[in-house]
């Protein structure tokens, strides 16, 4: 259910802005499910309260619902709600809300994919997560098979009841914004995701020594979220080089912005595998 915090909320504009600006990955209906993409036009200061200590996830949730607030006819019935089996928590519906007297039910994802072309055969199943633990197939499925079918749970029928809403009634949409990232020097034309969404390329640790020359700033994960900028604290090629050693024995993927000679920026992914 909707729960009000008393955060302060100063400090995530720009993380805001940068999932604001973010594509949705999906025009139209994929694997049956039908993608939410309305958005106001304009983008606006983020008042919502947030606790700063969630996680990027949840953070995406709360830039969701301040979005959908600034979209007219539209009114928010309850947010995060945990369904329950006794004591046992089975899942969550993200939102529920009316939009010009239809209740929808949506669920919402924020992803960051590696396009592999070596795994499987279509541009979905290309998409796989910096760690290799998640894939685009694998969340369409979830999706598909326990999220959505979780407001037809007699468990789920309690919550539908105190808001007065009828299940047969309620439509169901994904909201599945992503960022996506292409092989080094690789040409690749999407037709089926939406090819806006591709933010910069992904390489392995061996080749590193390629980007000498450059600049780099490696973002806190909460910060994946921003747009680049030249304002922040960019480190060598010498200087940043002892952490991402690091990462690589402990088989991390980090996110790192890279600011060429030239002064061109990029975002991108340094896998171990």
């Amino acid at each position: 259910m909707i729960v009000h915090m008393t955060y302060k909320t100063n400090d995530y504009q720009e993380q805001f802005s940068g999932f604001f600006n973010t594509p949705h990955l999906f025009k139209s209906a994929v694997f049956g499910l039908e993608p939410y993409v309305k958005s106001p036009v304009n983008t606006f200061v983020f008042d919502a309260p947030i606790n700063p200590k969630v996680r990027l996830g949840h953070r995406v949730e709360r830039f969701v619902s301040a979005e959908l607030l600034q979209i007219s006819n539209l009114n928010i019935l309850a947010e995060n709600c945990q369904i329950k089996n006794e004591e046992r928590t089975i899942g969550e519906l993200d939102c529920l809300f009316l939009e010009e007297g239809t209740p929808i039910h949506l669920e919402i994802q924020f992803k960051y994919y590696l396009y592999d072309p070596s795994l499987g055969t279509t541009e979905i199943d290309h998409c796989i997560g910096p760690m290799r633990r998640d894939t685009l197939t694998k969340k369409l499925h979830k999706l598909k098979t326990h999220q959505l079918p979780l407001l037809y749970s007699p468990e789920t029928k309690p919550l539908l009841d105190s808001l007065g809403l009828q299940v047969e009634t309620i439509e169901q949409k994904i909201y599945f914004k992503a960022q996506l990232f292409l092989p080094l020097g690789a040409s690749i034309t999407l037709t089926n995701l939406n090819p806006d969404c591709v933010y910069g390329f992904y390489f392995k640790y061996q080749d590193l020594p390629l980007f000498e020359d450059c600049k780099f700033y490696c973002p806190k994960k909460t910060d994946w979220l921003l747009d680049l900028t030249a304002a922040v604290n960019w480190q060598t090629y010498a200087q940043i080089l002892p952490k991402l050693n690091t990462y690589k024995d402990e088989n991390y993927a980090p996110l790192l912005w890279l600011k060429q000679p030239n002064g061109e920026m990029t975002k991108c992914f340094v896998v171990a595998w």
